[in-house]
This record gives C-alpha cells, sequence and structure tokens, in this order.
C-alpha cells in the first residue's frame, strides 16, 4: 500500500502534474481501446454492439480494461490509487464511456458511487480495506435506498435492526448492477422506521462473510438499456453483520447519499456527454458522407445547435467537477442543477440528431451509426431519467428562498480558478463536501460575467450579441429572486407542484448560463474557437430560448463559424468537448 508520505502529496496539495498525468492516462486508454469503427477492433463499437445484443460484458475490453488499473482512478492518491481532482476523473473515464455507457457502468464507475461513502465517513481500516480491494482488481457495488418517483434501481430497500454485536439484514431489491459478482456491497438501510434525515444508516458488507441461508441471489434482470451490465438482484434474511460494518454513525445513510451523490452527479454528466459526442460524430458522417460539396443548408442548425449544446454540458459538468475541490461545503446545489439540465438537453440533442441520421438511424449494430439507438436505451438506466431529475428537484427547490433572500446580488464571485483551463485546483475530499447553505457562487459568476461584458453592448456582432445574452439572464435571475422571496419558509408546495417544478427549470438553466459565461471568459487564448463569443452566444440563445427569455438574433457568421470547428474536428479525429480530444483512430 502507497501511502501518503511515499506519494509525495500532503493533503491539500495540488501538484501541476495532476492535470498532464490525468490527460495521459485518458490518452493511453483511448489509444488502447482503438478506433472505434474498425470492424476488426474487439473493442470497437461493432463488438460492444453485438456483446450488448447478447446481454453479456464485453469481457475482452473488460480485461484490458482490468489491464489498465482503471479501478485505480477510484481511490484516492492518498491511499495508492490516482484520484484527485474529480474533474480529472471525468477525463480519464471518458475515452469508456465514449464507446459504452453500459461498460462504464458495469466496469468501474459503480465502484466509486459504492466506495464515496467510505470515503467520506469511513473508518480509516474500511479505506484502507476498500484501497486494496479496488487496486487488487475487485468490484464493489451500491444497494441503494429507496427514493421517491423510484425507478426499478432505486426501488425497494434493506431494513437494519439493531443486534447483540451489530445489526440484522433483511429486505430484497430485484436491480443492482454487478449484484452476483462484486466483492462488496456499500448498503443504505434503513435504520428507523419513522421518516427523516435519520431513517437509514450505511454498511459494508463481504459476501463471502455471509452466513449460509442469510443471502438469496435474484434472477438476472433484462433492463431495455444498459443491456451488456450485469442486473439482477439480493435478498437478505437477518444477515448479522458486526458493528464495525458501520459506516460513520447510525443514522447518517441520507446525508451521506447527498454528500456523495452530488460527486455521482456530476460525474455522469461528465462522462454521458462523451457518449452523445459519439453520436454527433455519426450525424456528421452522415451529413457529409458521398457529398463533395458543403453540408446541406438543412442540417446546419441541428448540427451546430447539437455541438454548442455538447460544449455547454461539458462546460457545467466541468465547472461542477472542479468545485468539489475548490468549493466543496457549496457545491452541492449548483451539482444538482446541472443533473437537472444536462440530461434533458442530452435528449432533446439525440431527438436533433435523429432527423440527420435519417434511415440510418435503424441500423442499430452499425459502429457508423448504431451509437444513437444504443445511448436512447441506455441513458434511462443510467440515472438520467426520470428519478433522477425528482432528486435533483429535492436538493434544488428547498433551497431557494434562502438563496434569492441572502445570496443573490449579494456574494462574491468564485475564484477565476473555477473556470480557467490548467489551473492548479485542490483535490476531492469527500470528508469536505456540504449538504446544506453555502451561498450560490454560480449566481454571483453570472452577474460578473454580464457586468464585464455590458460595455460591449454597443460594439455589434457577435461580442454585443453575447452581453446582451448575459444581460438577459442577469434579469432573469432578478426575476426568479423576486418570485422564490414568496416561497413558503417550511413545507408547503411539494415537487408535484407545477409551478415548483418551473422554479427548477428556470434556477439551473440560469445557472447552467453561467457555466457558459464562465468557462468562456476563463479561456487563455490556446483555443481561439473557445476564446472567440461564437459557441457561447449559440449555446446561450438555445438555452435561452428554453427558459423562454428574449434572445438577439444569431449575428451574421456566427452559425458557419461553430459549423466550420465542428467540420474540422470531426475530419481531424477530436472530440466535440471542451479539450477537442485526440480520438483514436
Amino acid at each position: 500500500m502507497t501511502t501518503t508520505a511515499e506519494t509525495g502529496h500532503a493533503p491539500g496539495a495540488a501538484p501541476a502534474g495532476w492535470d498532464a498525468a490525468a490527460s495521459e492516462r485518458a490518452a493511453r486508454l483511448e489509444a488502447r481501446l482503438g478506433d472505434p469503427y474498425d470492424p476488426a477492433n474487439p473493442h470497437g463499437l461493432r463488438a460492444l454492439f453485438a456483446a450488448d445484443g447478447r446481454r453479456t460484458p464485453p469481457r475482452e475490453t473488460e480485461e484490458l480494461l482490468d489491464d489498465t488499473g482503471l479501478a485505480a482512478e477510484f481511490v484516492p492518491v492518498g491511499y495508492g490509487g490516482r484520484l484527485t481532482r474529480a474533474d480529472l476523473l471525468a477525463r480519464t473515464l471518458r475515452p469508456v464511456f465514449r464507446r459504452d455507457v453500459a461498460l462504464g457502468f458495469g466496469h468501474g464507475i459503480t465502484s466509486l458511487f459504492a466506495t464515496g461513502a467510505v470515503w467520506a465517513a469511513g473508518s480509516e481500516e474500511q479505506r484502507r480495506h476498500f484501497a486494496r480491494l479496488l487496486l487488487g482488481g475487485g468490484r464493489a457495488t451500491i444497494l441503494h435506498h429507496e427514493l421517491a418517483h423510484a425507478n426499478a434501481i432505486l426501488r425497494h430497500e434493506f431494513t437494519a435492526t439493531a443486534a447483540p454485536g451489530g445489526h440484522l439484514l433483511a429486505g430484497r431489491k430485484d436491480v443492482i448492477i454487478n449484484a452476483v459478482r462484486a466483492d462488496a456491497h456499500v448498503v443504505y438501510a434503513r435504520t428507523d422506521p419513522a421518516r427523516g434525515p435519520r431513517s437509514h444508516s450505511v454498511f459494508v458488507l463481504d459476501p463471502a462473510d455471509a452466513p449460509p441461508g442469510s443471502v438469496r441471489h435474484l434472477p438476472r434482470v433484462a433492463t431495455s438499456g444498459m443491456r451488456g451490465a450485469l442486473f439482477s438482484g439480493l435478498e437478505f434474511e437477518d444477515w448479522p453483520v458486526s458493528a464495525d460494518a458501520l459506516v460513520g454513525r447510525t443514522g447518517e445513510g441520507v446525508a451521506l447519499a447527498l454528500r456523495t451523490f452530488q460527486v455521482n452527479r456530476s460525474v455522469i454528466c461528465g462522462v454521458v456527454t462523451a457518449a452523445a459526442d459519439t453520436v454527433l460524430h455519426s450525424a456528421v458522417r452522415a451529413a457529409t458522407t458521398g457529398r463533395s460539396g458543403p453540408v446541406a443548408p438543412r442540417w446546419h442548425k441541428p448540427l451546430t445547435g447539437v455541438f454548442a449544446d455538447l460544449l455547454a454540458c461539458d462546460a457545467m459538468s466541468t465547472v461542477a467537477l472542479r468545485a468539489l475541490g475548490l468549493l466543496p461545503d457549496r457545491a452541492h446545489v449548483f451539482a444538482a442543477a446541472v443533473k437537472y439540465v444536462v440530461p434533458d438537453l442530452l435528449r432533446e440533442n439525440l431527438e436533433e440528431l435523429a432527423a440527420v441520421l435519417g434511415g440510418r438511424v435503424h441500423e442499430h449494430g452499425s459502429p457508423e451509426y448504431g451509437a444513437l439507438d444504443k445511448l436512447v436505451r441506455d441513458l434511462p438506466v443510467a440515472g438520467l431519467g426520470h428519478a433522477g431529475t425528482a432528486s435533483c428537484q429535492s436538493v434544488i427547490v428547498p433551497q431557494l428562498r434562502t438563496l434569492a433572500e441572502t445570496a443573490w446580488f449579494a456574494e462574491e464571485e468564485p475564484p477565476p480558478e473555477l473556470f480557467r483551463t490548467g489551473a492548479e485546483l485542490p483535490p476531492l475530499d469527500y470528508r469536505l463536501l456540504g449538504i446544506a447553505g453555502g451561498g450560490d457562487f454560480m449566481a454571483a459568476s453570472l452577474l460578473g460575467s454580464a457586468a464585464r461584458l455590458a460595455p460591449a453592448r454597443g460594439l455589434g456582432g457577435q461580442i454585443a450579441a453575447l452581453a446582451r445574452l448575459a444581460e438577459a439572464f442577469a434579469a432573469e435571475l432578478h426575476a426568479l429572486r423576486e418570485t422564490c422571496r414568496q416561497l413558503p419558509r417550511h413545507g408547503g408546495r411539494g415537487l408535484s407542484d407545477p409551478a415548483v417544478a418551473v422554479l427548477s427549470d428556470r434556477y439551473s438553466l440560469v445557472v447552467a448560463a453561467a457555466a457558459v459565461l464562465g468557462i468562456r471568459e476563463g479561456q487563455d487564448g490556446t483555443d481561439p474557437f473557445l476564446a472567440d463569443p461564437a459557441w457561447a452566444v449559440l449555446a446561450l440563445s438555445r438555452i435561452g430560448a428554453r427558459l423562454g427569455i428574449p434572445v438577439p438574433d444569431l449575428p451574421d457568421g456566427c452559425t458557419q463559424q461553430v459549423l466550420e470547428e465542428l467540420i474540422r474536428r470531426y475530419r481531424a479525429g477530436l472530440g466535440c468537448d471542451l479539450d477537442a480530444t485526440v480520438l483514436a483512430q
């Protein structure tokens, strides 16, 4: 086991080499996975789609990921792993998700979701045990508690009854990722029948320790999406677990879920955007193949619009992931807002790209055009469906009145490093993550961006359009403040009230715009396209249209500039993300 002293990284340090090392690992994994469109590549899309059709994990590719030591990405650097910052974690995982969301969940990220509670509140022995487990090639899985509006993964739960020396676990869940091949279970079990913040606790279990008859494996579940991941169930009948299986304190489960879910939400959004990137490349291929001239004008709007949306999704995810390390006590509401917005944008994007693909959308097993069909099926299972939306609303809505009264138009802007590429940032420390209060640094950032852009309103062109858009979003925040000040302080209207859902929409889109403005402003000129206003103008225009606020007409040349960059990246084998990632070909 490598210790903190042996790595030379003291807690809180931010070595400059972290960023470069993560990029190198991502590039190395991209190269080892190879050309996704090569039909002879055992790790290419044809092979992955075939495994999905058989409803089996792609064994050969899983072995490659084992060989690369992918599980080390989920272990903090102080415990011998490679986990430093959350944004760098997402970067290293994108080559996997770019090819197959089910592969990313079934072979990797589920272990991150499971171990989050251990890194946040586990004992030193628990933390070292899980580090050894993952670094040795083992897997952990998470057994969620039941949530309102639950999908199959979040339905049903376990109970833990106090007993001499520990607890007795009982209950059943029918849908668990990797239930049959996990080396450890992290269980969110109900320890108090009453509803409330102290209702659940977290336990870590070793399947090998289960007494005979205390665990029953339920049949594998056939899901419509992520068919290559292994979903099955578990039933516990009075499984006795000792006191040292408890993570943190009794009744801390809900708080631990809220703290760790903000990491999970942000990482999911960051990596699934890479899967949508693959679909966009398919659409560009469909629009350009067999044409000697430029792309047909009817495809300009959907192609450029989706490209701008993906950059916006990447901006939102990247800022949220960086905030988890830089502003860990204040990131929870923004993380929920990102998870609230990104899935809707991606779903709409896939609908737009389906029109571009036309009849090719039915070529389900085709490496060139099959990615859309698979992603449409995978997204809801990956937690980007209704259950995810409802859980994000439950974080956002209770904060809105307090933010309106105390934070908006009063708080200082966040550090500029939050938006600056290559900035040295603190590591992710789950123990520092907050779940209440903390203000709203993204609203403050929006107002700061709008103020700095204000003098450009009279200059004309793209920069003037960007200034007017920033002003419009700032005005929307003013209006939102007045509405949210009227919300009841306690209780009152629930999440089912359409008016409350609208407030979640409005708030989340406003802070999404703040992320786009912040990332664009934080450019150092290394990438001229990102430093120019065109992509941000298009992205903000689309966000503003969804919000229903007045948006200026797109300036001349804006769409053409974004289209030219998209075609350039496609032909050069570059990703449609902020990093313009070099893709394997």
